[in-house]
């Protein structure tokens, strides 16, 4: 067969969209396909529509409590949410207009196929009844919402992260069932607009991926904002009651129901794996996705995999790294493998952001020679200046005060969070840290303060070194250490 294109890639969501200009930038000829519209869920169902949200809900809250800034607060705020879902279209078409406009990755030399993808053959995908003959194919057709086998769900409807910011409006009301992070970004961000928010998890806590330290601070935060955080909740079943949608279950051994205008479900993401052919092209699927080694490379050579599909961290940002690794591993030598490191954020109000281990996942590999070093924001001189000092940086060391990983609970921690991964990504100490002068009054000031408490504890290690001239004498060095053999 006569091979007409480098690369194919099917899906033009976060993924396909970097590879394909990766790979166009590198002189291949690349075809993409979509079913749908290019952004994928990062632009239309995911990342932009709930930052655009959460920032007009910040807002809001912020009107509310302006007291403790010395400002007149507004005891009652009455928002038109069909305005706030306005601004959310806005900013959508926006960035669909430039940067994830199509017309712009046709000018970079990448051919956009709009219809449904079927892979064929190791080197061959059918769209609508043509076929596209390839040296590679790469798979990115992301993932959606979980759809969880409760009674009487698909009867009562439900919103999802898909099609919530479809409505015209925001209910008057919502029972949001799980407990992740797009629930929980979800549930702050509609109580601040004003909804009645209740959040039912069946865990006995929420964030589970997350350091369970700062995640039990940022549950006391919503609490206190009025999120109906109900935990150790088993839904049983839906119904609908006088208008509202009625979840009933159990808590505790007793029980329960809880009503609202509309359901908000968020339990997990299904890989987009159907109708792709996949079975036929003899790729492997397993329970998370398409199945890819280190290399996001499939069982058969010549087809890779990327984002969500393949099931390894269900980020954007991952799936961009992983897409243009992929690219690297096809066409230059040597491989193009993936880094296990990923660091998040979720983007509550304080965020609450993660790189690396949490202290039970170090301790469960080096013991007791793990170390963990907090400092609470409310001894950050730019934290109490903002009047947002609720908040930790915690980070946990391994031996020879290596960083293992980092977590930060407080304003623009996705920001912040980076210096602390690339630490832990090279294997490096905290100390290292503290040779960066961090510029002050910042809230980044906090990590150099951190650094350089451990930088402090090596040097009083070797405080008998110290000249003291004052007194004309030196301290004298500790006794030497007995000789293991001897002992």
């Amino acid at each position: 067969m006569r091979r007409g294109y480098d690369l194919v890639i099917v899906g033009m969501g976060s993924g396909g969209m970097v590879a394909s200009e990766f790979a166009a930038s590198l002189g291949l000829k690349v075809a993409t396909i979509e079913r749908g519209r290019v952004g994928g869920d990062c632009l239309w169902t995911g990342c932009v529509p709930s930052k655009a949200l959460l920032a007009s809900a910040k807002v809001a809250h912020h009107l509310r409590t302006a007291d403790r800034w010395g400002l007149p607060a507004l005891d009652t705020l009455d928002i038109d949410t069909s305005l706030v879902w306005k601004r959310i279209r806005d900013a959508q078409t926006q960035i669909a207009g430039t940067d994830d406009n199509p017309d712009r990755y046709r000018a970079l030399g990448v051919e956009i196929v709009h219809g449904d993808a079927r892979v064929t053959g190791p080197h061959s995908v059918e769209v609508d009844g043509r076929t596209l003959a390839t040296r590679y194919i790469l798979i990115c057709t992301g993932s959606r919402p979980a759809r969880p086998p409760i009674e009487g769900l698909e009867e009562a409807g439900y919103l999802t992260s898909e099609n919530i910011f479809e409505l015209e409006r925001a209910p008057k009301s919502v029972v949001a069932i799980g407990g992740g992070p797009i629930t929980i970004e979800m549930a702050q961000g509609l109580r601040r607009l004003g909804l009645g928010v209740t959040v039912l998890q069946r865990g006995d806590g929420i964030l589970t991926k997350d350091e369970p330290e700062l995640v039990t601070l940022l549950t006391e935060v919503l609490r206190g904002e009025g999120v109906d955080l109900q935990l150790g909740v088993a839904v049983d079943r839906v119904t609908v009651e006088d208008g509202q949608k009625v979840v009933h279950g159990h808590q505790g051994g007793q029980e329960v129901r809880f009503a609202a205008e509309e359901l908000l479900v968020g339990v997990g993401r299904t890989p987009n794996v159907e109708d792709l052919g996949l079975d036929a092209a003899g790729v492997t699927v397993g329970r998370r996705g398409i199945e890819v080694d280190e290399r996001m490379r499939t069982n058969v050579d010549s087809i890779y995999a990327g984002g969500d599909v393949a099931g390894r961290f269900l980020f954007t940002h991952s799936a961009g790294h992983e897409t243009v690794r992929a690219v690297r591993d096809m066409f230059f030598p040597g491989k193009g493998t993936v880094s296990e490191l990923v660091p998040w954020c979720t983007f509550t109000d304080p965020e609450l952001a993660h790189a690396g281990l949490t202290e039970a996942e170090a301790r469960k590999v080096h013991g007791d020679k793990v170390r963990v070093r907090r400092l609470d924001l409310s001894h950050s001189d730019r934290a109490r200046s903002d009047g947002d000092d609720v908040g930790r940086f915690m980070v946990v060391c391994g031996p020879r005060d290596r960083l293992l990983g980092a977590h930060i609970l407080g304003p623009h921690a996705g920001d912040m969070i980076h210096e602390l991964a690339y630490i832990v990504s090279r294997k490096g100490r905290l100390s290292e840290l503290s040779k960066l002068i961090h510029v002050y009054p910042t809230l980044s000031t906090s990590i150099g303060q951190l650094a350089a408490e451990s930088s402090f504890d090596t040097a009083k290690r070797f405080r008998w070194l110290t000249k003291l001239s004052r007194l004309g004498e030196t301290v004298p060095p500790p006794p030497p250490l007995t000789p293991r053999r001897q002992r």
